[in-house]
């Protein structure tokens, strides 16, 4: 049986309440606000966007679907979770001033924004799956302790996974840093001796007591070392290194695998929304504005997190009258689409209802 995928027509020439009408709408379609109840916790999971990028999804954009969630319940709640790259979103305090230049204030939306994952990025729980990629997945603890969780997706291209999307804001967006690590990476961090002040700030941090001196310069001991990202974050000198993980197949499929551990514990209670708005080549997380790769196309929604990217990349691609996903950065982007249909996440085969 094909998934259910709906989709409205919208672009930024509608104007903020207009769009926010059609947001509401593919919000209602989809079904998920009877699963809410009175006291139910919702989560509404989005990117806050990067200092200088202003692809995000606007806040004003949103405003009748939390108006939505709010008539059933008033704890509702805008989230992110930190990033693992130092920046303006690694920690709560800097991400929460970003979020607040961005609009995303509660005098504006009428909610609290809150940061999954804590003040660093250590306040997460680890979901068992025992995939072929990801064991057990590191999630943001307020990801998981809410009821219902609504997935706000900006598209955008992707310099990794070729684009990113539904799958994406839930495995990668919902993982703690930790997690984020552990998708990103396959070898643990690294200190660079010549940057290294011996401030000695990353001992403190460090869960697990893997840092120690060596010829005056901070050194990880791999076998103690978890993971955790925080020795990372708050290096002040930037010493704290670690490889990205450039094979696309394998952080595709622990994304997806994240994905699913995030799917698996909240199943029947969460809902998808993509903005295909301002599809940029970059994500969200870029410092800097970019121009559309293609003509605004519209909103879409659905319980199907696979059928929702799939149909969104078809959009896009047809748009453009190519794969410009592909044409981008020459990575086969469908890895992430076929394994989560491998793992049971969702369907590539679907049915677009227009409305």
């Amino acid at each position: 049986m094909r998934s259910q995928v709906f989709f409205i027509r919208a672009t930024r020439e509608d104007g903020n309440e207009a769009l926010a009408e059609k947001a509401e709408k593919i919000f209602l379609k989809i079904g998920l606000r009877s699963q809410i109840e009175k006291n139910s916790f919702v989560a509404m999971k989005i990117h806050f966007g990067e200092k200088g990028n202003k692809g995000f999804i606007k806040p004003p954009w949103i405003t009748k679907i939390i108006d939505q969630i709010k008539s059933v319940t008033s704890r509702v709640f805008l989230t992110d979770s930190n990033t693992l790259y130092v920046g303006k979103r690694s920690n709560s305090l800097d991400h929460l001033s970003l979020a607040r230049e961005h609009g995303f204030t509660h005098d504006a939306l009428g909610i609290p924004v809150i940061i999954a994952d804590g003040l660093i990025g250590r306040d997460d729980e680890e979901i068992q799956v025992d995939l072929s990629r990801v064991k057990s997945a590191k999630i943001a603890s307020s990801i998981l302790d809410s009821d219902i969780l609504v997935c706000l997706t900006h598209f955008t291209g992707h310099i990794l996974t070729g684009f990113g999307a539904a799958l994406k804001n839930l495995g990668m967006g919902c993982a703690s840093r930790a997690g984020k690590l552990e998708q990103h990476s396959d070898v643990h961090p690294w200190v660079n001796p010549k940057l290294c002040d011996y401030c000695r700030v990353c001992f403190d941090y460090c869960p697990s007591q893997a840092i120690v001196e060596k010829g005056d310069s901070a050194f990880i001991v791999e076998e103690k070392c978890i993971g955790c990202g925080e020795c990372l974050v708050v290096c002040n000198q930037g010493a704290v290194k670690f490889n990205w993980d450039s094979d696309s197949v394998r952080v595709q499929e622990k994304m997806s695998e994240y994905a699913f551990s995030v799917w698996k514990h909240l199943k029947g209670k969460i809902s998808f929304i993509n903005f295909l708005i301002k599809v940029t080549k970059d994500c969200d997380c870029m410092s800097q504005d970019q121009q559309p790769m293609v003509e605004d196309i519209g909103i879409l929604g659905s319980l199907d997190p696979v059928a929702l990217d799939q149909a969104s990349v078809d959009l896009v691609n047809k748009r453009s009258g190519k794969d410009i996903l592909r044409v981008s950065y020459d990575i086969d982007w469908s890895v992430q689409l076929s394994h989560g249909v491998k793992i049971g996440l969702g369907s590539r085969d679907y049915e677009l209802i227009e409305i």
